[in-house]
């Protein structure tokens, strides 16, 4: 488990919840965003729509809400 501490006060995050996790979920979207179904006349092309995604990616991130309320899973 990770903890972060903010004015003497700690969080805890669940195991699952690492930072590795979050790169990967960005890297997903930027791939179905931009790369599976792209087009680029050049490289500088491929550049330019990375840096456009990333940029209105910056601008609409909101927080993410942790719904893992820490408790098993049930079998099915």
């Amino acid at each position: 488990m990770t903890c972060y501490f903010k004015l003497a006060e700690a969080h805890w995050t669940p195991p699952h919840a690492s930072w590795l996790n979050q790169a990967e979920l960005f890297f997903s979207a930027l791939t179905r965003r931009v790369l599976r179904y792209g087009d680029f006349a050049s490289r500088d092309d491929l550049i330019d729509k990375l840096d456009r995604c990333a940029i209105k990616h910056n601008d609409t991130a909101k927080p993410y809400r942790w719904t893992y309320d820490g408790t098993p899973l049930k079998a099915a």
